[in-house]
């Protein structure tokens, strides 16, 4: 097996599964992008084994402390591993992410379900050569039906690019689904797994909509960043006093619109760029009880991390604006380059500029279905607080 040595202080030997381009001491059998290569240290001791590509600034990710191939075998093994663990968390095995990446081993693999529908993504280059095989092992799996079931390709995201990899979408296996419905927070939403964004729907916000809807009773809401309306409708559901939910996609804010007509509930939906929203708002004098702020990632790169920040700086800034005496704020990031220090940070910062100040009710965390390996901090991305406005401050 072709391979790798590593150098002496590389990431991958203080536990990491990565190894950068710069930390590799020479290569040995000529291995070509997409292979499964050996990893080795100076001393001609197994590391591991890993996916190849020279094109990636990450040339190897490894999924195995041993010699391993990617085979049949192996691929049922891991998805069965990783039902196996959501099961006994009590995931909802219907409607969760089934398989994460590094975190289930499988660097590169995406497997969302919805229902009786998967949708998969293959970011990685070796995984990708090997998507018939990551199929042939879904469909062995539990909760797979063979009259019912169905595999959506959703490789239309920008990331694959870094592998050298053209775009694609389409239908795996089975019939091509129209709108999906699924159940959250007590609603009935319908997404579009083959177009609507990241693959139909944000799954790692599932258990934060019924949390922050909670707070909703009698509130004026703001719901910036709504897409499909998850958190205006289920703080609409919630007893909102008025709910507004503003988002700068007309596909997206269409869909909301379904979804709010589908469960009988009244929003007032803005499409506008939410920037513009807020800055209008400020100088209307608009107030609100509880504000959401769920923006999609600012940053995909760890250089695009100062832009990133100031804009978070000048959202926190005008949603703190906007907030009644004793108002709520509901803030995440999806970002991995923004850590949870500097989110936290960046947010005390906004405080300071707004003048006013604040508690911490809640923060909130990744759920189960999407693991966070200690050893491998890209694992984690997810940050969220929800804070209350100090009257008299």
């Amino acid at each position: 097996m072709a391979g790798l040595v590593i150098k002496p202080r590389a990431r991958i030997l203080h536990g990491h599964d990565w190894v950068f381009s710069g930390e590799v001491l020479k290569a040995f059998g000529n291995p070509a992008d997409g292979d499964v290569i050996s990893l080795k240290d100076g001393r001609d001791h197994l590391i591991g084994s890993a996916i190849y590509n020279s094109k990636s600034q990450i040339v190897a990710r490894r999924f195995s402390r041993r010699r391993q191939d990617l085979d049949l075998d192996f691929f049922q093994r891991r998805i069965a591993q990783a039902i196996e663990y959501r099961a006994r968390r009590g995931v909802n095995p219907r409607l969760c992410r089934v398989v994460w990446s590094e975190s289930d081993g499988l660097p590169g693999v995406i497997i969302d379900r919805y229902g009786d529908a998967f949708v998969l993504q293959t970011l990685t280059l070796a995984m990708d050569m090997r998507q018939a095989l990551i199929v042939e092992a879904l469909k062995s799996s539990a909760g797979f039906q063979v009259t019912k079931s169905s595999i959506i390709e959703r490789n239309d995201a920008v990331v694959r690019r870094a592998e050298g990899m053209e775009l694609r979408s389409g239908v795996l296996e089975g019939e091509a689904p129209g709108e999906t419905e699924i159940e959250v927070a007590g609603l009935r939403l319908a997404v579009d797994l083959r177009h609507a964004q990241k693959t139909g729907f944000y799954l790692d916000q599932l258990a934060h909509y019924e949390t922050v809807a909670r707070h909703a009773k009698g509130r004026r809401v703001l719901d910036c960043f709504t897409s499909q309306g998850a958190f205006a409708l289920a703080c609409a559901r919630g007893g909102a006093s008025a709910v507004t939910g503003v988002e700068g996609s007309a596909e997206s804010l269409a869909s909301a619109r379904r979804n709010a007509e589908r469960n009988g509930l009244r929003v007032d939906w803005v499409e506008q760029d939410v920037f513009q929203f807020l800055r209008g708002a400020e100088k209307a004098e608009a107030e609100y009880d509880l504000i959401i702020l769920d923006p999609p990632s600012f940053t995909k790169t760890k250089g695009g991390l100062r832009d990133a920040l100031r804009g978070y700086r000048e959202l926190h800034v005008r949603a703190f604006k906007l907030l009644s005496r004793d108002g709520l704020l509901a803030t995440f990031s999806c970002s991995h380059h923004v850590s949870e220090t500097i989110f936290n940070q960046t947010i005390a910062d906004a405080l300071v500029d707004a003048r006013r100040s604040a508690r911490r009710l809640h923060r909130f965390e990744q759920a189960l279905d999407h693991p966070v390996l200690p050893t491998l901090p890209e694992t984690e991305y997810f940050k969220g607080l929800l804070l209350e406005m100090m009257p008299g401050r």
